[in-house]
């Protein structure tokens, strides 16, 4: 999963001022469990869904919709979005069932049970009155569900559950539609029936057990879509922009020059021969989706971001979590423990090693960039410092794998997104050390091919063993390292790391954005009058001063459009996103009077920490260097 920074900022102003085997019941029939979604049949937002389980030989069993899903580290409770669930026998009678709790149904005389009937209604309408999925209640939006005349994101864990001792059977699925929708899946679909007016098309799906329902989701509606191929994978890339704002051909030529070089950087590591990346395009009005960002999937991602944004920033965004969720196709696909294999969506537990799901696949999305030449190393270290100033601002020394095991959970919960910043970091820091121990010739890019060797998507590693195989399969400094930062809470010394590669930290005119100063937010947030004044900081802001904004001074407006609680996160990535050269009208007030900015916004600049070569660094440190840049 991949949370855009501005994703964290809006929820912090507000709020301040990714279990064991199950085996098939015995009892149970081993045919598919026959699943039905008819979007022709839409009420009031909510889908029909029929399942099917086959014959039960016990008399009570357990259906759940899940409580949590994977790469989401946080609880969902999709159960709440299903209404008039009912059972039905053989004789079309409607049989006993009870609700356990918000995603548990038991139902009585299981061995006369039919099929099962409910109404799935979609998260997207609920987020604006919950925070938009960024800590209220409802699903982050990418792994959430939509449903609305034009388009269906179809999260299929928002529309069909399990019985308890039936992950591992196969799943048949029917999906429903007009047959004038466009519709991309990542499952595998088995066949085609239209209606006889030609009005329906109902599309055939075939699931291998429950996680690959979870695993693959859909897109039907009015899209966008454009292929291309990278190497042996064939990438589909699905639109969904309801003004038509944006297309599907523009962003596939940021997607495939990204993609070819994300794929030249990874080598032979070739794991899928079809990855789908799903984008739903937000329009900003009070029911659209608010969780900017992307959850990913073993063969495809879910992309939500705004329609608003100009193209340059659309495609800055898409390159920043598209490039992160595609390199998940080396861990967690490749490399995982067992809480990830045979994960528990009603009661998860959670692998000790976020540092290597979230932060190495980071740091790769990171690193591969100068690696293949699409950033400067100027931007490089631009992005490691601030990954740097925003984890410094958070607990620093909390244990990561502590915080990992216990993500659900205070004080652990709002610590996740560091799992971005201090996780890339640690990436980076095992990088350097394996450069350093190999004279260049070994990194953790290395390390990940390795372990991808040894185990591969079908066979997990165990959780508790991993540090100690990592520490085996490289140096003892690597083992030194991760017990004492990782496993331990000891604070990282960025500038030992640095030093080894012949790089030294200062302080200068660095590049900003319009909402933070290297990385610390501008604004000093008022709980009582739920405003969002400027702090002092934005003095050192060049953009904001120059324009004679003050302290204390609070947003009215921007672009015509009112700051207040429903509008926050939107304007506020809006603004992030800004690109110098962007017309902007910002009404502001100053103690009662009305002052307007109305200009091009300009590079914005603070005072802040920069990374610079060592003139005196040695023929040796030269060589980590390229080696750690440039493979």
């Amino acid at each position: 999963m991949k949370k855009l920074l501005v994703t964290t900022i809006a929820a912090g102003l507000l709020l301040v001022g990714c279990g064991g085997t199950k085996t098939l019941d015995p009892l149970a029939s081993q045919t598919p469990i026959a699943t039905t979604i008819d979007l022709s049949k839409v009420v009031n937002d909510k889908a029909p869904v029929t399942i099917n389980p086959g014959r039960f030989t016990e008399e009570t069993v357990t259906y759940r919709l899940p409580r949590v899903v994977q790469g989401t580290y946080s609880v969902s409770d999709f159960g709440k979005y299903i209404d008039d669930f009912k059972a039905f026998d053989y004789k079309g009678n409607e049989l006993a069932t009870n609700k356990v709790d918000t995603n548990t149904w038991t139902i009585s005389n299981a061995t006369e049970l039919d099929y099962i009937t409910y109404n799935a209604n979609d998260t997207f309408d609920q987020e604006a009155a919950s925070g938009g999925g960024i800590g209220g209640d409802v699903p982050f939006s990418p792994a959430g569900t939509n449903i609305e005349p034009t388009n269906y994101v179809l999260n299929l864990h928002g529309f069909i559950g399990y019985f308890d001792n039936l992950k591992d059977s196969q799943y048949s699925l029917d999906v429903t539609a007009l047959a004038s929708f466009k519709r991309t899946s990542a499952l595998q679909e088995t066949g085609k029936k239209t209606s006889k007016d030609g009005q329906l098309v109902t599309s055939s799906y075939f699931a291998p057990r429950y996680f690959d329902i979870t695993d693959n989701p859909m897109f039907y509606g009015d899209l966008d879509v454009e292929e291309f191929q990278v190497g042996d994978i064939k990438i589909v890339l699905s639109v969904y922009s309801p003004n038509k704002v944006h297309s599907a051909a523009q962003i596939k030529s940021v997607m495939e020059k990204m993609m070819q070089a994300q794929k030249a950087y990874l080598g032979d590591i070739n794991s899928t021969p079809r990855y789908d990346i799903y984008l739903y395009l937000s329009e900003g009005k009070p029911e659209s989706p608010k969780g900017f960002g992307a959850l990913e999937h073993h063969t495809s991602t879910v992309v939500v971001l705004s329609e608003s944004m100009p193209f340059e920033a659309l495609a800055e965004s898409m390159i920043d979590v598209v490039s992160h969720e595609f390199f998940h196709i080396v861990t967690p696909l490749s490399v995982h423990s067992e809480d990830v294999h045979y994960f528990d969506y009603n009661q998860p537990t959670f692998s000790k090693h976020l540092w290597m799901y979230e932060g190495v696949t980071e740091y790769f999305a990171t690193l591969f960039q100068v690696d293949q030449g699409l950033i400067d190393e100027e931007e490089f270290y631009g992005d490691i410092l601030s990954k740097i100033q925003t984890a410094s601002n958070m607990n620093d020394s909390m244990s990561f794998t502590e915080m990992s095991e216990n993500v659900l959970d205070d004080p652990y919960a709002p610590q996740y997104y560091n799992v971005y910043m201090k996780g890339a970091l640690i990436g980076m820091c095992i990088d350097i050390l394996m450069r350093e121990e190999s004279n260049g010739n070994r990194g953790v890019l290395s390390l990940m091919k390795e372990l991808s060797n040894k185990y591969g998507k079908n066979k997990p590693f165990e959780d508790d063993k991993l540090i100690e195989e990592i520490t085996a399969m490289t140096y003892p400094s690597v083992g030194e390292f991760l017990n004492t930062h990782v496993v331990g809470g000891t604070p990282i010394d960025y500038s030992k790391f640095f030093e080894k590669v012949g790089l030294t930290m200062d302080s200068g005119r660095v590049k900003t954005n319009y909402i933070q100063n290297d990385g610390v937010l501008i604004f000093a947030p008022n709980r009582e009058t739920m405003t969002i004044p400027f702090s002092e900081a934005v003095k050192d802001n060049s953009f904001w001063a120059e324009n004679g904004v003050l302290p204390g001074d609070v947003i009215k407006s921007v672009d015509g459009k009112e700051l207040n609680l429903s509008t926050a996160q939107q304007i506020l990535t809006s603004m992030y996103m800004w690109q110098p050269g962007t017309d902007i009208n910002v009404v502001l007030d100053r103690g009662g009077q009305e002052i307007v900015i109305k200009t091009k916004t300009t590079q914005s600049y603070t005072t802040g920490s920069k990374l610079a070569e060592d003139p005196n660094a040695t023929e040796a440190q030269k060589a980590i260097r390229q080696a750690w840049l440039k493979g």
